[in-house]
C-alpha cells in the first residue's frame, strides 16, 4: 500500500508546490498515512484543512484502505 499512496501523493504534490509547499510520505501502517508537510505548508494555518479535505479525501477516493492522514513533525 505504501507504493500506491506514494503514487497518488506524486499526483497531488504539484498543487502543493504551486503554493510554495510540499509533502513527504513518512509511513503507512494499518491504513494510517503519516506525512510531513514542508515549505509553506509546514507553517500554514490552513495545513490541517489541506490534509483533511485535500490529501486525505483524494487518498481515500483512490485507495479505500486509507483510514486517515496524519502529519508528523520534523525530527
Amino acid at each position: 500500500m505504501f507504493e500506491k499512496v506514494k503514487k497518488v501523493l506524486e499526483e497531488i504534490r504539484p498543487n502543493l508546490q504551486a503554493d510554495g509547499g510540499d509533502i513527504e510520505l513518512v509511513s503507512v501502517e494499518d491504513g494510517i498515512v503519516k506525512v510531513r508537510l514542508k515549505g509553506a505548508c509546514a507553517g500554514c494555518p490552513m495545513s490541517q484543512m489541506t490534509l483533511t479535505f485535500g490529501v486525505e479525501k483524494v487518498l481515500k477516493e483512490r485507495i479505500p484502505e486509507v483510514v486517515k492522514v496524519v502529519p508528523v513533525p520534523f525530527e
